[in-house]
């Protein structure tokens, strides 16, 4: 069982930057590969990036390649979103997730754990 606990979001300038974090609760943080997604009011969850258990592997949706940047400290059971050149249209609750499997990492509902979501909106 894990938990986790997203924070660092908030409103901000267009072109600005955002560190989102995700605590998670237990030992077997390693254990789980994890990924961040995002929802606009009226739209589905949307992938947004991914990284393996040991942090060697990164994947991210093409509309934040090069502005977004995903990374985990195994030993402080966080994994955190860095974001840079901010646009309106990141605006979104963004949710951490963690799962046991690799598969199809950019699938929600391949995701075991979900933290509650944290509300980033940018302005124009």
């Amino acid at each position: 069982q894990v938990q986790l606990v997203e924070s660092g979001g908030g409103l901000v300038q267009a072109g600005g930057s955002l560190r989102l974090s995700c605590a998670a609760s237990g030992r077997t943080f390693s254990s789980y590969v994890m990924g961040w997604f995002r929802q606009a009011p009226g739209e589905e969850r949307e992938f947004v990036a991914f990284i393996d258990r040991s942090g060697g592997v990164k994947y991210y949706t093409d509309s934040v390649k090069g502005r977004f940047t995903i990374s985990r400290d195994n030993g402080k059971n966080t994994v955190y979103l860095q974001m840079n050149s901010l646009k309106p249209e990141d605006t979104a609750v963004y949710y951490c997730a963690a799962a046991l499997s690799y598969r199809d990492y950019d699938n929600p509902n391949k995701y075991d754990y979900w933290g509650q979501g944290t509300q980033v909106t940018v302005s124009s």
